[in-house]
């Protein structure tokens, strides 16, 4: 019998942009001492790193189906720019 190893499934893009905005509205309040602020800001940090990533992959994904000879074909977003 085999084990297969399950990757923890990734919080949503929304819920993890979520927790950002709490982490920055927790930095403005100023409530906090230098330490749990700081470790605050390396978390956000980390996260907006990740966020700003995914976005990336995101944006690479994104095809734009366009009218070629042969029919439809896909056509990477960044190529649409440049026309």
């Amino acid at each position: 019998m085999s084990k297969e190893t399950k990757e923890p499934k990734k919080e949503s893009f929304e819920a993890s942009l979520k927790k950002l905005e709490n982490y920055v509205q927790a930095l403005e309040a100023g409530d906090k001492g230098i330490e749990e602020s700081l470790e605050v800001f390396e978390k956000g940090v980390a996260l907006a790193r990740e966020l700003s990533q995914r976005l990336e992959e995101a944006k690479q994904k994104v095809e734009v189906l366009a009218k070629g000879e042969n029919g439809f074909s896909k056509k990477p977003l960044s190529k649409l720019d440049q026309e």
